[in-house]
């Protein structure tokens, strides 16, 4: 490895790669042009079907989201997937459209706004937002920093648990754009923060909060629902499932449950492929058979509410519940610029570029 660049992994989750020379601090007249680039999923431009195809077309063909052989993937996709898919898919986020826009567009630039705040002036960092399969695109933001000269780039994926299949694209794509540079910045991503004590505390606070407002029992049940993954990435060495069951486990501890009083699941299950267990849908089914009348969900893989958890849960998880025999249930909304959660985030963000300035 060129001696140039080292790589380390810090206990919050944060890589290090500092090329072009030493990453220590820089005397404070200097003020290395920095940014710091929050990264989401993306979304639909609108909830139309033609809107909807372009996000969907850019999202499951990408690799990591999807993983088989091109030649036989993208045929089906183009051909099949799409044309069935995009409709329906329109219908559901018309469901959940906000007079601003998308939610999880509008969330996400929210918590930018909010950080952007948060953050103190010495850190002498502009704050962005992009996305990985809609505009402003990962590549064309890059390109942006890359013209303006930045010199000390940091990452915060809005992914609390990493995955390969959406941390590993943000890799992807960050370095195929730097593929690019001449002159490399300083770089840093914070790989993942699930387990941050500030972040499973503003969770906590979250539930508390919403049990108070709706006058709930502290004693419903608790249902911690992740954004699913095919089993074959855990059995091929994702970390994932792991960290979401980590997650549940922090959380659950900081809110004094006991092992019955709360349910790990995982939702958003698509193809024919295996997903990680118990699915939160059919776990919403079995609930009220164990006796369970009421429910709480969060959604602690996701820190801006979007399609799954505004309609996937919110709307089409309550129905099944309900239905199933359910008297009560309650969504816990995402984070999204809650002052806890800002607060959390602009720790890590502390921390990564701490010798910086």
């Amino acid at each position: 490895m060129n001696s140039s660049r080292s790589i380390s992994a810090s206990r919050a989750g944060h890589a290090d790669i500092a090329t072009g020379g030493p990453a220590g601090a820089a005397p404070a007249q200097q003020r290395l042009p920095a940014a710091l680039v929050l990264v989401n999923t993306g979304t639909p431009a609108a909830p139309r079907r033609a809107a909807v195809r372009r996000f969907l077309a850019r999202f499951l063909a990408d690799p990591r989201v999807v993983e088989l052989p091109r030649v036989l993937w993208l045929p089906l996709l183009h051909g099949l997937i799409l044309p069935l898919r995009s409709g329906a898919s329109a219908h559901r986020y018309r469901l959940i459209w906000q007079p601003e826009g998308s939610p999880l567009a509008v969330n996400t630039a929210r918590i930018r706004s909010a950080l952007e705040h948060e953050l103190p002036g010495e850190l002498h960092l502009n704050v962005l937002q992009t996305f990985l399969y809609s505009e402003p695109l990962l590549s064309e933001v890059l390109e942006q920093l890359r013209l303006q000269g930045v010199q000390r780039l940091l990452l915060l994926p809005l992914f609390p648990q990493s995955s390969g299949t959406t941390t590993g694209a943000v890799y992807d794509q960050l370095g195929a754009a730097l593929g690019h540079w001449r002159t490399l910045p300083q770089l840093r991503v914070i790989a993942d923060y699930g387990n941050d004590e500030a972040y499973v505390e503003a969770l906590a606070h979250s539930v508390r909060e919403r049990r108070r407002l709706r006058g709930g029992d502290a004693a419903d049940h608790l249902l911690i629902s992740f954004h699913g993954i095919p089993q074959h990435c855990e059995q091929r060495g994702d970390r994932y499932g792991a960290q979401c069951r980590q997650t549940a486990q922090c959380l659950a501890a900081a809110l004094g449950l006991t092992a019955g009083d709360w349910t790990l699941a995982f939702q958003s299950r698509f193809g024919r492929a295996r997903w990680l267990l118990p699915a939160t849908d059919a776990t919403l089914r079995e609930l009220p058979g164990r006796g369970v009348r009421a429910v709480t969900v969060i959604c602690p893989g996701f820190p801006a509410d979007c399609l799954e958890t505004l309609e996937e849960i919110a709307l089409l998880g309550r129905d099944t519940f309900l239905k199933a025999g359910g008297e009560r249930f309650d969504y816990v909304p995402a984070l999204n610029a809650d002052e806890m959660h800002i607060r959390a985030l602009a720790a890590l963000v502390r921390r990564a570029s701490a010798d910086w300035y």
